[in-house]
């Protein structure tokens, strides 16, 4: 019999909890599933959305995070989480239906709100390699992710994910924390916005 144990940490989003289950969640890459519609790509997502107390789910490398919907208590979900979370790990059961790609994150490039501009190129390759090397790690400690979504007239869009998205804490981190660390490295970055 395997004996597991899920470990849950606590994150800046009072709504959300972070389920840290020992072992890989995500090969490569992150995926949020914010509806009960996206989940239904995975069977594990689908089940945390069944308990019907859930808004999101974010699947990283080695954590998912949940987030509940208001007015919903952590004391009652917590258990069934965990639960849902064991019997998924516990089986070796597949992640996402159907042996589909529907786990793979796709590429910043496609979901861009601004048309890049080549002239940009090594701005935008900057700040991808910050948001990678430094934002990505301490979003992740947080439960969620960030993804690159454009960059025009000295501003980065960008879009939190998992926990982060929706924290009350979250203009603070894009406008104190990223931004700040972007226009010290990069100084055509004039200012970040939430995409």
């Amino acid at each position: 019999m395997t004996v597991m144990f899920i470990e849950t940490e606590t994150t800046p989003n009072p709504a959300a909890l972070k389920f840290l289950p020992g072992q890989q969640v995500m090969p490569s890459g992150t995926r949020e599933f914010a509806t009960p519609e996206d989940a239904e790509a995975s069977p594990l997502a689908q089940a945390i959305f069944d308990t019907g107390e859930v808004v999101n789910v974010f699947f990283g490398g080695d954590f998912v995070s949940v987030t509940a919907a208001p007015g919903v208590s952590w004391t009652d979900l917590k258990p069934q989480v965990v639960s849902l979370l064991l019997d998924h790990f516990v089986s070796e059961a597949p992640l996402f239906a159907g042996g589909t790609a529907a786990g793979i994150a796709v590429p910043a490039e496609e979901s861009l709100i601004v048309e890049a501009d080549p002239e940009n190129a090594d701005i935008v390759a900057q700040i991808n390699e910050l948001l990678e090397t430094r934002v990505r790690p301490a979003v992740a400690g947080d439960g969620g992710d960030i993804a690159y979504r454009g960059f025009k007239d000295g501003v980065v869009y960008l879009t939190l994910q998992g926990a982060c998205s929706g924290c009350p804490s979250s203009t603070a981190t894009l406008k104190h924390g990223i931004e700040g660390l972007l226009k010290h490295y990069v100084p055509e970055v004039v200012e970040v916005r939430a995409a």
